[in-house]
């Protein structure tokens, strides 16, 4: 006599009484939506696969070691793995935060995501999306709690933790999605199913035979028995073999992606999928097949912008000059004594330019016969007048024609600017 085979509970039913199991074993974890958006961001960079209070001390370790997210985002993947040395896998969370950083700073040239919240969930949360190297994980969180939107984060852990009790199948659990998990669950219930499906995964990455483990499984779905040897970890997801045709590029391509998790972000990183980065305008290049090979018969491009070496001319000597005789200064006594002789400055009288007759020049203060005071400040006067014109390399004021304007000749006496 066989017995009848019993029926296996559908999703909706399992997804009940993990909820149910979940409340019996942890608590729930309101999360804080005081701090700015990009905060939270990186907070949930260090909470993926991690305990609460491990993933709040190396954020908050993060901000003490470091000026400000600058420095964080031109610090290197392997000294931020070192600063989040007690997270489950620091150089995953390190990678996360510098590419969120980097994807950040490149659309708004600054560290603000605080325009995600400012129009519908849907509007924030394709923003999130297009933040080059941000994890799922990351983006589910978010949606959850700073922007109040129904979606339920699953990591690695939480993923093994559904695959154990039933509710993900082992193509599921390949593919690493878990679609309708949050049509399960109401919207209100949202936040605190989260939570404890988090530390759940958690538990089963850290202690997969522990007595809480095994507990949840036994009241969730004891037929399943998934539950590995004691000892042996369970197996990580495998995805399927990529499908042949148009199909198979597209999922090269999607490979090509998940394959730069581990590459360092910024611009030494891979180059970005399409739809990331701007394309060139058109016209600014050869036309070029879908396999990258010109185009036969097509006009060339614009020749690419070569900076050449700065390579000059040798530079020539000039043939050596004959120097010239220098010229032998007068010593000073023989100024004094020619000073003496010629108490003044006097100027020869150029022929006027208005017509025959000569103007008639006043005479000046310095012409003037004095006494003896007068006449030493006139060899003093003259003494450096003379001077400075041989220091200037000009001609002296004796030699200068006279125009005959008292103010034109005090000007022409003026050291030039």
């Amino acid at each position: 006599m066989t017995t009848p085979n019993r029926q296996q509970p559908n999703r909706q039913q399992l997804v009940a009484k993990l909820h149910k199991a979940l409340r019996a074993t942890y608590k729930p974890v309101d999360p804080d939506t005081q701090p700015p958006l990009l905060e939270q961001v990186l907070y949930a960079c260090c909470l993926e696969n991690a305990p609460y209070d491990v993933a709040a001390r190396a954020y908050k370790r993060l901000g003490e070691t470091y000026f400000d997210l600058n420095e964080v985002r031109v610090t290197t993947v392997a000294e931020l793995a070192e600063t989040l040395h007690d997270l489950p896998d620091p150089s995953r969370a390190a990678l996360a935060l510098r590419r969120v950083l980097q994807g950040v700073f490149e659309s708004t040239y600054s560290f603000s995501l605080d325009n995600a919240k400012k129009h519908s969930i849907a509007h924030g949360m394709k923003t999130l999306e297009h933040i080059h190297g941000i994890p799922p994980f990351v983006v589910a969180f978010i949606g959850s709690t700073a922007l109040g939107g129904h979606y339920i984060p699953v990591d690695l852990g939480a993923m093994q933790g559904l695959f154990l009790t039933g509710v993900m199948s082992q193509e599921e659990y390949d593919a690493e999605s878990c679609p309708g998990l949050d049509r399960f669950i109401p919207k209100k219930a949202g936040l605190e199913f989260g939570s404890l499906l988090h530390q759940f995964g958690v538990d089963v990455l850290t202690n997969l035979h522990g007595a809480s483990v095994k507990k949840v499984v036994q009241a969730v779905n004891p037929d399943a028995k998934r539950m590995p040897k004691r000892g042996e970890p369970l197996p990580l997801p495998v995805p399927p073999p990529p499908p042949a045709g148009k199909e198979a590029q597209k999922a090269a391509e999607a490979a090509r992606t998940a394959a730069e998790e581990h590459r360092p972000a910024g611009p030494q990183a891979a180059a970005r999928p399409a739809g990331k980065t701007p394309l060139p305008p058109p016209g600014s290049g050869p036309k070029r097949a879908a396999d990258g090979t010109l185009v036969a018969g097509a006009k060339p491009g614009p020749k690419p912008f070569v900076v050449k070496p700065n390579v000059g001319r040798p530079i020539a000597p000039k043939p050596a000059e004959p120097e010239e005789a220098a010229e032998v200064a007068p010593p000073a006594s023989a100024k004094k004594s020619d000073a003496a002789k010629k108490p003044t400055a006097g100027k020869t009288t150029g022929a006027p330019k208005g017509g025959d007759k000569p103007v008639a020049k006043k005479p000046m203060a310095s012409e003037k016969p004095a006494g003896s005071e007068g006449h030493k400040s006139t060899e003093k006067s003259a003494d450096k007048g003379n001077s400075v014109a041989k220091s200037k390399g000009s001609k002296p004021a004796a030699d200068r024609p006279s125009t005959g304007d008292r103010h034109s000749d005090d000007l022409t006496r003026r050291k030039p600017r």
